[in-house]
């Protein structure tokens, strides 16, 4: 029995995604928790371009002492993926971008302005999965006044959240956009992280979907959910999602 047979969800025929343009994934290799060299990285596109995926925003860690990458160490793990999509004569469009932890060290790069954004300067942040930044609401409004629009990465699989829902409203209407994880949707985390991120899509507050993918093993995960029919329920509740209107 495979995994999605479990909750009853029967197999369709289409393997494509009903967006084409990724936005957070760590297939950048050697510098954070992701991808461990480039063989894999080479993998893990073909995987998307499998998909339909025809544009990739990579999202490397930023995180004080454990991944202090800088757009230096980023942009040289960029290199050496498209050297070898290109002596396979892959084509990707591939935008070298990062998700920054709100610490620290981000703070430092905000001062020193030494970030890495998005095209159209969109900058994916993220709070530890311990504790939140109590300050986001500060940082959120420094962000936008220094020209950024901060996207929040899977906002759902902040479990202190959930005692207090009311945050994700506050956050949205203050000008935060919210990026969901495609794995949250398709149950890969918990329960409890896979039934918010269908609340926050019916309530409207879901910009972004993103893989989030670090690894074969989520690769496949979703080559399985694309598949099913709760898949084609996704497609259609989220088709609105702002994914493919960013301009490169």
């Amino acid at each position: 029995m495979g995994l999605f047979d479990i909750f009853g969800k029967k197999k369709e025929t289409s393997n494509k995604l009903f967006y084409d343009t990724e936005v957070h994934c760590h297939i950048l290799p050697g510098i954070d928790d992701g991808s461990p060299d480039v063989a894999t990285s080479v993998e893990l596109v073909k995987q998307m371009q499998s998909w339909g995926i025809r544009r990739i925003i990579t999202t490397s860690h930023v995180t004080e002492e454990t991944f202090e990458n800088t757009p230096e160490t980023i942009q040289a793990a960029y290199q050496k993926l498209q050297a070898a999509l290109d002596a396979e004569g892959i084509e990707m469009e591939i935008k070298p971008s990062a998700e920054y932890r709100m610490d620290e060290y981000f703070l430092r790069q905000i001062k020193n302005a030494t970030l890495l954004p998005f095209p159209e300067n969109y900058i994916l942040i993220e709070n530890s999965f311990y504790q939140p930044f109590w300050e986001i609401k500060e940082l959120i409004f420094d962000l936008k006044l220094k020209g950024y629009t901060p996207i929040l990465a899977h906002p759902e699989r902040y479990m202190y959240y959930h005692k207090t829902p009311q945050i994700y409203k506050e956050l949205h209407d203050y000008g935060c956009l919210f990026q969901v994880n495609l794995l949250s949707l398709m149950g890969y985390y918990y329960p409890q992280v896979r039934d918010l991120s269908w609340r926050m899509l019916d309530d409207g507050m879901v910009d972004f979907i993103g893989s989030d993918m670090h690894h074969i093993k989520h690769a496949q995960h979703i080559s399985q959910y694309i598949q099913t029919r709760e898949y084609r329920k996704l497609a259609e509740k989220a088709k609105d999602i702002k994914n493919n209107s960013i301009q490169f």
